[in-house]
């Protein structure tokens, strides 16, 4: 590691783009806490891409230095920021694969943290998300990560979703080693007690003996993350999730030439129907609680796949209602 840089950095991005409310609140109150911050963020707003990439497509990658200085950051702490012409996915593809070491020398993220986001992202927004795509992005290249996500579109009162993505962030900096231990994944190691056996189902799986340390492992080589969903007027309590059930109706808008021949669509506001389920996302965040939903990175049958019955373990929360696994 150069001498310039110490341990500790967290990289930031986000989907709404890097002058976004919600990524300048949380760089400031990172920075105001201590933390040594890097950002890869897009230069615009890619609400929705998913983990959309651009293939062949040169991309800009540019210093933000005025908004150090616009933003009141203090230097002494550590705060680089970047733009990149690019989509959320494309931003930790570039930042992970060389782009951070060739931007800033010496500097080895810990933790990648995704967002804060201005809107829910829940349910089924796990596919469509550019906030979570950007942290299952991350966790495919090895490194522990967190989407964040206020759950209005009304930045107002948006400063809950800072404070609980903050308190979220050095909860799981606790559990973290300072450098990450898996970055692009120089080995891979099948036999880990968190990984799935299938198509064997083991009568005793391997992590039945310490689940918890399980988990934990599988969120420091990224095999899993964490995705907060915080409501408007936050009541101070977080609840350990899963994803829940809602349905969007009346996504579209159309409209059609004189003759009939052609007809234009527009994807955008819909009705939300919601189903019950028992702790999950979008109920926990109907009560006025923050949601913690520990999710998979890899596909369910892929190698690296975390196994089912771990999952369940995932859902045990602590006295604080955080997952119980981030606590020794």
């Amino acid at each position: 590691m150069s001498d310039e840089f110490e341990g500790g950095w967290i990289l930031l991005t986000n989907d709404d783009g890097i002058e976004a409310p919600g990524f300048r609140l949380l760089v400031q109150a990172l920075n105001t806490a201590g933390h040594q911050i890097v950002a890869f963020a897009p230069h615009a707003n890619n609400s929705a891409a998913g983990m959309r990439i651009n293939l062949g497509t040169p991309m800009e990658l540019r210093e933000r230095k005025d908004l150090v200085e616009s933003w009141g950051l203090d230097e002494k702490v550590n705060a680089k920021l970047f733009e990149l012409e690019g989509t959320p996915c494309d931003t930790m593809i570039v930042a992970l694969d060389g782009g951070l070491e060739h931007a800033v020398p010496g500097i080895r993220p810990r933790l990648v943290v995704s967002g804060v986001n201005l809107g829910p992202n829940m349910s089924q927004d796990s596919y469509h998300s550019g906030t979570m795509g950007a942290a299952r992005e991350a966790g495919l290249y090895g490194m522990p990560a967190i989407a964040s996500s206020y759950t209005s579109f009304d930045e107002d009162g948006m400063e809950v979703a800072i404070q609980a993505t903050v308190e979220l962030v050095e909860l799981a900096l606790s559990v973290l080693p300072n450098e990450p231990m898996n970055l692009r994944r120089p080995s891979v190691d099948l036999s880990e007690p968190h990984v799935s056996r299938w198509p064997v189902i083991p009568q005793i799986p391997a992590w039945n003996e310490n689940p918890k340390s399980a988990l934990r492992t599988a969120f420091i080589q990224g095999e899993m993350m964490l995705n907060l969903n915080v409501p408007p007027g936050w009541n101070g309590k977080a609840s350990t999730t899963r994803l829940g059930m809602r349905w969007y109706r009346d996504a579209i808008t159309f409209n059609s030439t004189e003759n009939d021949e052609t007809a234009t669509f527009t994807i955008g506001a819909a009705s939300i129907d919601h189903t019950p389920v028992l702790q999950s996302d979008c109920d926990t965040v109907g009560q006025g609680k923050a949601s913690v939903t520990c999710l998979p990175v890899w596909p369910q049958t892929h190698p690296l796949a975390l196994d089912d019955q771990l999952l369940t373990w995932a859902l045990e929360a602590s006295e604080g209602g955080y997952p119980a696994w981030l606590y020794n």
